[in-house]
């Protein structure tokens, strides 16, 4: 498989980087026909997406994609780093033609963009000081601190989760990702960091005994996310062959075999919910 990737600074360097092609290319079947790489645009999410010492394409969701894409038969991909931001904006300003990197389905990213059927079902949970010495479990015990911060990743979906459980700007710090958030938190800016179960887990084993994940299940049931793969609505025709390719994929050996190494397991699969479902209730 050709994965050439593209590393960046951010959402304005990928700009600078791809505004010559980005200001010919057309939906996705028309840059196949035109014999040029699908672009994958995603964000350096430890588990979900990143890129490896290499400068391949890793993590769950782009083994995954990457997997599907291979049995339809592209093998010409390639793919670039962005920052978390700037993974939406860049879809739509046609500087990728699909976007991974772990993002949930959401009503209100719906109404952006499109999304493939559910590759996965994931929990939140909380990365806090070891011990809790808040005791933070969930957005209702930082609502009833004023003085107590949350940090999260900005365009995340535990922005919106915040603001629905009640808390105000004053209560939530946004960052660009994970680096920024490990920062936050080792310097005592911020009590706790909402993040998915697998970056909480993933940045608690990376300080040495300093953090901790609390349990996901204290978070809302509401706050389970379904991740798919996004699209332009332009490229809906693409997408349903990618669906169709994706229904023998997900839950195969090969897939599970490939996503292994991450912690993705069986107990990951979407289950029976589509990306319509999705859309409508989260």
């Amino acid at each position: 498989m050709t994965c050439k990737l593209m590393k960046t600074l951010g959402a304005a360097a990928a700009a600078v980087v791809l505004g010559a092609v980005s200001a010919v290319a057309g939906p996705i079947e028309d840059r196949i026909a035109a014999g040029e790489p699908i672009r994958i645009g995603f964000s350096n999410i430890p588990i979900w997406g990143f890129p490896d010492e290499n400068g391949d394409a890793k993590g769950f969701v782009n083994e995954i994609a990457l997997g599907i894409l291979a049995e339809m038969g592209h093998t010409d991909v390639e793919t670039t780093v962005t920052e978390w931001g700037g993974l939406i904006p860049g879809l739509k300003a046609n500087r990728y033609d699909m976007i991974t990197g772990g993002l949930y389905i959401l009503n209100s990213r719906c109404e952006n963009i499109s999304f493939s059927e559910p590759i996965g079902s994931m929990g939140d949970a909380f990365l806090v000081p070891a011990g809790n010495p808040k005791n933070i479990n969930n957005y209702k015990d930082v609502l009833a601190q004023d003085d107590s911060i949350l940090i999260m990743y900005s365009g995340a979906n535990t922005v919106e989760a915040s603001r629905k459980e009640g808390l105000t700007d004053a209560q939530m710090m946004q960052v660009p990702g994970p680096t920024e958030t490990l920062a936050a938190m080792k310097a005592g800016r911020a009590d706790a960091a909402a993040l998915t179960y697998f970056e909480a887990l993933y940045l608690a084993e990376q300080s040495e005994g300093k953090f901790e994940v609390t349990d996901p299940a204290a978070l809302p049931e509401w706050t389970k996310n379904w991740v798919g793969i996004g699209f332009r609505d332009e490229d809906s025709d693409f997408m349903a062959k990618f669906n169709a390719a994706l229904a023998g994929y997900i839950g195969s050996d090969a897939m599970l075999a490939a996503v292994s190494e991450y912690g993705y397991t069986a107990s990951h699969l979407p289950g029976d919910k589509s990306a319509e479902w999705v859309c409508g209730n989260r």
